[in-house]
């Protein structure tokens, strides 16, 4: 016992407590239970717990079944038995228990188990107490704390969601649509970006929330966005009254709306604003410190996720701009047939590729026909493939066959500053024959389809892709020749239709096959479908299509074709040749025109053999669209171009291409591959002989 000191305070007479007092001051009772008789003591104290008199406990624990639900009582019962089977010397465990109004109230008990020298368990000693206030606190803490993560996982979640966003208009819809803005109580957004010094309203909140005059305001202007993008600093207004005393312009035209507060918060990036958001709300007044933070770091993770939006569309519509430049502006009407084209962007990244298509206008109503595309999706891909597009044209136009254009391109290619190689397909077509002549470098084939609707997989020998065959000093390339047939039609595309991660090439192309033949007779509805089907195949590259159908039977027909070589000193061969031409003239029908056919093939031929070296070749043909004609080709070595000049009155010579210019309804010069051709046309009459 202390003792006590002279002169010291007094100290209570019942000082120090009782383990017993203290028990039942803090609202705790003390139970006894005897294992072996099965008996539990339960005090006073332990009896205001479970709600019972004393009269009401007669010592054995089933008496408390009155006030412990069956399904607490047989958790608490398998519990102390795992505590007494286990050697364990202690346990604790929330209950509930049933008080006299029937109401539950959450109550907590600990023992300790006594056991003997053996180890057996024969005594559970203990106390049982009331624990709602405990758990209703912890209830409070856990909820402070599921909130907080929750706020923590808005921005998370936000932050996520706005790493996918590509657009202005995808990181509005991703906010829109995000849990952030119903866990954070918000009505709507608006969103401004900054154009020069004025802000551009991009999303303007609610229906009906667009105040006239604001979708462009100055930056200097008294309006929230304004202020926030001039002070770098975030404004939360707490109060209707604080809108409208802050901003007088504005609240007139939104106090409808039952606003009651708002956060403005700058969009900034790299040191600087881009633009600022607004979050409205009802039936909220004023802010907390928390809720500040919050909104802070959300207004950062969108300001980055907005400024990588705006630079992509920047860099989209450059590429775009490039891409529709690189592409033939108008694809030429070919002379009995239908052509239909289409380029589809890759669905990621810059929307650009090295995908491209072209139809070549060619002397004799033949025309070729390119698909292609360059490796990589990017502006540099593009610029390859323009630059690549115009050189083909160029070989094709000088009149070289198929082979050689497709073989000097690679050539091209390869001494380009580039590291890049491209696929490619070149067609030569005379539509009048049907005949097709493929080149195939690398390319995916090409797909035929008849008017039943059977379409089949057209196998053209080939070589490796442009730049890479000339690398490999392997620049000779097979043709393939293929004859179309009305009515049949012919398809060109990129592998972009048809490959697909994960899918093999020969499934893919087995799978177009099938939407071919079941597509839309119309060359364009058929186009507009096969992009149609890559969007629904999620395909991610880019795509180039180039179609050709041959008109039917029904469309008037080409006549003959005669061709006769002319060597230099040859008279015989030269007579030979007049005898062809005036023997063509009369069984062709043209018998009105026989003079001035028969002398313009004359001075051509002349011209040929006196003002080149090497023999001439002379071709007839008749040409039945859009009307008939005879057509006279001289084709000869030189790349030197006739020129028409005056001869004057007492001239010999010179006099050659006026008498052609004179008599040919057309006539011109086309390049050839090793030389030149000059033609002329006359229109003859329809003849029914032919």
């Amino acid at each position: 016992m202390v003792e006590r000191a002279e002169g010291a305070l007094s100290l209570p007479a019942d000082w120090p407590a009782h383990p017993d007092l203290s028990l039942a001051l803090n609202r705790m009772g003390s139970f006894d239970w005897d294992l072996d008789t099965g008996l539990m003591h339960l005090d006073q104290a332990a009896l205001d717990v479970f709600d019972l008199y004393s009269d009401e406990y007669d010592g054995h624990p089933e008496s408390l079944a009155r006030r412990v639900p069956p399904d607490e009582s047989t958790r608490l019962d398998a519990m102390v038995s795992r505590a007494l089977k286990s050697g364990a010397t202690f346990y604790g465990a929330y209950f509930r228990i049933r008080r006299r109004d029937g109401s539950l109230r959450w109550t907590h008990t600990q023992g300790v188990v006594r056991r003997d020298v053996s180890g057996r368990p024969h005594r559970i000693i203990g106390i049982v107490r009331h624990a709602a206030q405990e758990l209703a606190d912890a209830s409070v803490r856990i909820a402070l704390d599921d909130e907080g993560r929750r706020r923590t996982s808005v921005v998370e979640d936000t932050t996520a969601a706005l790493a996918h966003a590509r657009t202005v208009q995808d990181v509005i819809d991703v906010l829109n649509e995000a849990r952030g803005l119903e866990y954070l109580g918000a009505t709507n957004l608006v969103l401004g970006l900054v154009d020069g010094g004025r802000i551009r309203l991009v999303a303007d909140g609610p229906e009906g929330s667009f105040v006239p005059g604001t979708r462009y305001t100055r930056v200097d202007e008294q309006y929230p966005m304004g202020e926030v993008i001039r002070t770098f600093a975030p404004r939360f207004i707490e109060s209707a009254h604080d809108f409208a005393v802050s901003y007088p312009r504005l609240w007139p035209h939104i106090k409808g709306l039952g606003i009651t507060s708002a956060a403005y918060l700058p969009l900034i990036a790299q040191a600087r604003p881009i633009g600022a958001i607004g979050l409205l709300y009802r039936d909220k007044v004023g802010f907390s410190a928390d809720e500040r933070d919050l909104l802070i770091a959300l207004g950062s993770s969108i300001g980055q996720s907005l400024q990588r939006a705006v630079l992509y569309e920047q860099e989209h519509d450059l590429a775009q701009g490039l891409q529709q430049a690189m592409l033939p502006r108008r694809i030429p009407e070919v002379t009995g047939g239908q052509v239909a084209v289409r380029y589809r962007s890759a669905g990621m990244g810059r929307d650009i590729g090295g995908d491209w298509y072209d139809v070549i206008p060619l002397p004799s109503g033949r025309f070729g026909m390119i698909i292609g595309d360059v490796q990589g999706h990017d502006t540099h891909a593009a610029a390859v493939m323009g630059q690549l597009r115009i050189v083909l044209r160029a070989y094709a136009a000088e009149g070289h066959s198929p082979a050689t254009v497709i073989a000097r391109a690679s050539d091209f290619l390869h001494e380009l500053d580039t590291d890049r190689f491209a696929t490619c397909l070149y067609a030569e077509v005379d539509l009048a024959t049907g005949v097709v002549q493929l080149v195939r470098a690398g390319h995916v084939d090409p797909l035929l389809r008849a008017p039943d609707g059977t379409c089949r997989r057209v196998t053209v020998d080939g070589g490796l892709p442009l730049g890479l065959s000339a690398e490999f000093a392997r620049l000779d390339y097979p043709v393939t020749t293929l004859e179309l047939d009305p009515d049949h039609t012919l398809l060109l595309f990129t592998d972009g239709l048809v490959e697909e991660p994960g899918v093999d090439l020969d499934d893919g192309m087995r799978r177009l096959t099938a939407v071919v033949k079941n597509g839309p007779r119309d060359l364009q509805l058929l186009a507009d479908q096969l992009c149609d089907v890559v969007d629904e195949w999620g395909g991610a590259d880019d795509v180039a299509l180039l179609l050709l159908r041959r008109q039917g039977l029904d469309a008037p027909q080409s006549g003959g074709r005669l061709q006769q070589r002319v060597a230099q000193s040859d008279p015989d061969a030269l007579t030979a040749a007049r005898h062809m031409v005036r023997a063509a003239v009369r069984a062709w029908g043209a018998a009105e025109r026989a003079d001035d056919i028969e002398l313009t093939a004359d001075e051509l031929m002349t011209n040929a053999l006196t003002h080149t070296e090497g023999a001439a070749v002379i071709t007839l043909r008749v040409l039945a669209r859009p009307h008939r004609r005879l057509r006279v080709e001289v084709d000869d070595c030189s790349s030197a171009l006739p020129r028409r000049q005056d001869a004057g009155e007492t001239g010999v010579s010179g006099r050659g291409l006026l008498l052609v210019d004179r008599l040919a309804d057309r006539w011109g010069v086309e390049s050839r591959g090793s030389g030149k051709c000059v033609w002329s046309e006359f229109v003859v009459p329809d003849s029914t002989s032919m």
